[in-house]
């Protein structure tokens, strides 16, 4: 295959970007997309050019550091897939592709298609975990999950944090990514005990940082590479609420009980 890459090229977050085109030749279909940009990186070299800079780690759709906007979609062509996970036969001899990085306020280009995402870390940090007093760990099998719930609260803790639904949001919206990190603890028991104070500190942190709002458009969940539901939003929504209407009567927090 012989292609034309269009490829967003920026020194760093304060200098202007711009579109270079990139001819590449003899292209496998059965090379995955980031190996034919290891091997346009290659051919730069040899070139004495600067390589393109793209993010990358584990390359089985695990980590959620290869993001690239595709064509104008988040991932490529293929739904619930991940960048590292998409192959060249998805597109034509011929072609042109347009690659660029995913362009939110949130997340500042570190060079070419890389962005820094660690605002993400830092709703992470705000609220993404649980407080356990220290000792011998209980077993497991001693708390008893039902398992629609068990089903439900795995669904959310799915998600990569690759940034796929800020990208793809067109107000840049974390609310997908934030409301899985709610919805996955708010339904486990371990999560009970700071689930009103957890919401409020996630969705603080993540107005904070200038992500956009939510307004139901749903692209979020079509180009997330793991099929996250908008259901998440909507509980992280409810549950942010209770924690408003507790705070707001002066009701002292309790673990209650599922959400």
């Amino acid at each position: 295959m012989n292609l034309t890459l269009k490829i967003w090229r920026q020194k760093n977050a304060n200098t202007k970007g711009k579109m270079v085109a990139y001819p590449v030749q003899n292209i496998s279909e059965h090379a995955s997309f980031l190996e034919m940009l290891d091997i346009l990186n290659e051919d730069l070299i040899h070139k004495g050019e600067e390589p393109v800079a793209f993010g990358h780690d584990c390359r089985e759709g695990i980590c959620g550091s290869c993001g690239l906007y595709i064509n104008g979609r988040a991932h490529g062509p293929d739904e619930t897939t991940a960048t590292c996970q998409v192959h060249m036969r998805k597109f034509k001899d011929g072609d042109t592709i347009t690659i660029e990085p995913w362009r939110a306020k949130a997340f500042p280009v570190i060079k070419d298609l890389v962005v820094d995402r660690s605002a993400f870390d830092r709703i992470l940090q705000a609220g993404g975990y649980i407080s356990v007093n220290t000792g011998s760990a209980r077993d497991a099998n001693e708390i008893l999950v039902p398992k629609p719930i068990a089903d439900e609260a795995f669904s959310a803790a799915e998600c990569i944090g690759c940034g796929a639904c800020v990208a793809a949001c067109p107000n840049a919206s974390a609310m997908l990514f934030t409301s899985a990190v709610v919805s996955h603890l708010a339904l486990m028991p371990q999560g009970q005990p700071e689930r009103h104070k957890r919401v409020e500190a996630v969705v603080a942190q993540m107005d904070y940082e200038g992500f956009g709002n939510c307004t139901n458009i749903g692209a979020c969940s079509k180009e997330c590479p793991k099929g996250i539901s908008q259901i998440h939003i909507a509980r992280m929504n409810k549950e942010y609420m209770a924690a408003k209407l507790i705070n707001s009567k002066g009701i002292e927090e309790t673990a209650g009980g599922f959400g």
